[in-house]
């Protein structure tokens, strides 16, 4: 009788819809180190590579937004080691931990005053057939809410198999207490993922949120809202522009919004006559937004800024009709870094057949291709720019010699660096006292998925890069950390040195 039953039970457990899934929390699931330090080949510089695993996928948070942690330990990452969630990597140990659950959306949102992480949630919606879907998740900001992909199921994306992402829906602002993860995955003792995440407040589907970035003060976030909600209020004017003939960006109307990230109180701060991209505060100075107007390049006003309550509208920089600015990055408490490209060569012409090789153009019109008007060569100056948010003083603070120039970058918050990559994935420092510059590292593959997008730890002495160098593809990127030359960091200046 006895050995019937246990059979009876076993037999049981074997068929379908017996078993119920447990979900299991990812949250807190550690990786071994992949930590490697190898020289330049060109530079010698030594290049510590926090991610070497091939064909991960790594990628960086973009250079408008922070990558270390408060306590300068942890650096901050997406990889495909889990398709649409946050990573963490010791810079020491090298160790990996999985720091988000559920996935996100925009971008990861680093606290510069607390071991703390904001992110964007897209809540599942039911679809026609009755079954949940969510939205599209681990999107960078530049890209977030462009696409939709299948969900990461089962065990890798802590969602159940079948469903799939779709976009649409509500979309909460979640505060995830980094440092409980961290010393609870160290203990082995992880919780359940709501255990370490705070829903601060939930933003309307309809408002098509997207782009977040956090105040300086850590009580305000600001995210992009879509055409349909920034058309209920007044766009903004954008000054005179018929001026930039052969240079049309996006008409579709958008805008920005705050969440009180304590009440989750929501409200309108500006509607503008184009597409917002690349939205970031001020991480120095309560209440300053900067955005810019995203249009692949071909805007005609890029950076623009704007205080959190919608007041003082204006263009960072205004541009000239020959300029080409692209990829702003607040930088300093007063300071945006900026970037004029001249993609042309002087006296070649590609206004035919790009395919074609390039000719001698019309010495009268040298340089120059129509859809960009008089913009994209170096005819006119260009270069990595510094502009003044106080004083609207601009400075060109260093330029290749060679190729398009500078394209992405940052600055260290004590005014001393500049970084910038260019499009053969060449880092060059800049010291802004001498204004000398320096490559101090190459080799991280034209063929790249992505640019490298430096950025500076929070004390200036280390360069964060995403790099193809390691790749088998020539594509997929690992996290680097480059460190600023000791002679560089030794330096001392006189007091009539420039600045």
């Amino acid at each position: 009788m006895k050995k019937s039953r246990i059979l009876l039970i076993l037999v049981a457990m074997l068929l379908p819809g017996f078993l119920t899934p447990v979900a299991v929390s990812q949250i807190g699931k550690r990786f071994p180190s992949e930590k490697k330090v190898i020289e330049d080949p060109v530079t010698g510089t030594p290049l510590t590579f926090l991610t070497s695993k091939p064909g991960m996928g790594d990628s960086k948070i973009y250079q408008t937004h922070p990558q270390w942690t408060f306590d300068g330990k942890w650096v901050v990452f997406r990889s495909n080691r889990v398709p649409g969630e946050g990573m963490a990597v010791n810079e020491e140990t090298g160790v990996i931990i999985q720091i988000t659950e559920g996935g996100y959306s925009g971008s990861l949102n680093v606290s510069r005053k607390a071991l703390k992480l904001f992110i964007m949630r897209r809540l599942a919606e039911p679809d026609n057939s009755g079954n949940r879907s969510a939205a599209p998740q681990g999107r960078n900001q530049r890209t977030a809410g462009t696409q939709s992909q299948p969900a990461p199921g089962g065990a890798q994306g802590g969602r159940p198999q079948g469903m799939v992402r779709m976009p649409g829906g509500p979309v909460q602002i979640i505060e995830v207490d980094l440092g409980k993860v961290f010393s609870d995955s160290e203990a082995g003792k992880m919780q359940k993922a709501a255990s370490y995440e705070r829903i601060c407040g939930t933003i309307p589907g309809e408002m098509e949120p997207g782009d977040m970035a956090i105040d300086a003060n850590e009580d305000f976030a600001y995210f992009r809202i879509g055409t349909t909600e920034a058309g209920k209020y007044r766009p903004a004017v954008v000054p005179n522009p018929e001026v930039f003939v052969g240079r049309t960006g996006g008409q579709s109307q958008s805008g920005l919004a705050s969440m009180n990230l304590k009440t989750g109180e929501i409200k309108f701060v500006v509607a503008v006559p184009f597409p917002i991209g690349h939205v970031q505060t001020n991480p120095f100075v309560p209440g300053e937004i900067v955005f810019c107007w995203e249009t692949g390049g071909k805007a005609p006003q890029r950076t623009w800024t704007v205080a959190a309550d919608g007041s003082g509208l204006r263009p960072v920089y205004k541009e000239s009709e020959y300029e080409w600015i692209t990829h702003e990055a607040v930088i300093t408490p007063d300071e945006v870094a900026f970037y004029i490209m001249g993609h042309r060569p002087v006296g070649m012409s590609y206004e035919t057949d790009p395919a074609a090789p390039p000719q001698v153009n019309d010495p009268r019109n040298p340089g120059q291709q129509k859809e960009w008007g008089p913009s994209g060569t170096r005819e006119k100056p260009t270069g990595l720019g510094v502009v003044n948010l106080r004083t609207k003083e601009m400075r060109i603070e260093g330029q290749t010699k060679s190729g398009s120039g500078l394209w992405h970058g940052s600055g260290s918050a004590d005014g001393r660096w500049l970084v910038g990559d260019d499009f053969s994935r060449s880092i060059y420092l800049i010291d802004r006292n001498t204004s000398e510059m320096l490559m101090i590292s190459t080799g991280h593959k034209e063929t790249a998925q992505d640019h490298t997008h430096p950025s500076f730890s929070p004390d200036g002495t280390r360069i964060e890069i995403q790099s193809a160098m390691l790749s088998e593809d020539g594509r997929s990127m690992n996290i680097c950390i480059i460190p600023v030359p000791k002679s560089w960091l030794n330096r001392t200046y006189s007091k009539t040195a420039p600045k």
